[in-house]
């Protein structure tokens, strides 16, 4: 048997937001340039990857005021081919407010934004590789918990 070595593990966190109106939720979705994505940065070292999390979105987004109604559970993209994996957690913000923090640079507002967006326009916008992700919040929503 030929022994295989697989790259290490590249490790981003992220929190997929979510916030109810007044018949369902809405997700937030951040685009920088041409690809939407949720809220994440990658995890340094030994760093907590739910810490990591909540720092970028407060940094990203100044959305500090979650509730983790569905506990710290999480789900992960399958792995790019060089090892990268990002890790998502699902928290719903006490206010939609965001206060989007874009790079510095002559088009840095222009190539970023954000959106609150259902699940079914999240799949619209969001890549193949996400759609785990959104399949595990859908199963979650569905099952409650959030108000």
């Amino acid at each position: 048997m030929l022994a295989t070595s697989l790259p290490p593990k590249t490790l981003a966190a992220g929190i997929v937001v979510v916030c109810r109106d007044d018949a369902r939720y809405r997700v937030l979705c951040l685009r920088a340039f041409d690809s939407w994505d949720f809220p994440k940065a990658q995890v340094l070292g030994d760093s907590d990857p739910l810490a990591t999390a909540l720092a970028e979105l407060q940094d990203a987004t100044g959305i500090h005021e979650l509730e983790f109604f569905w506990g710290e559970d999480y789900r992960e993209t399958v792995p790019y081919a060089d090892g990268r994996v990002s890790r998502y957690y699902l928290a719903q913000a006490r206010s939609p407010d965001v206060a989007l923090r874009t790079p510095s640079g002559a088009d840095g507002a222009e190539d970023h934004e954000y959106r609150w967006v259902t699940c079914s326009e999240a799949e619209d916008i969001l890549p193949p590789r996400l759609a785990l992700v959104l399949d595990w919040v859908i199963a979650r929503l569905a099952g409650g918990r959030g108000r």
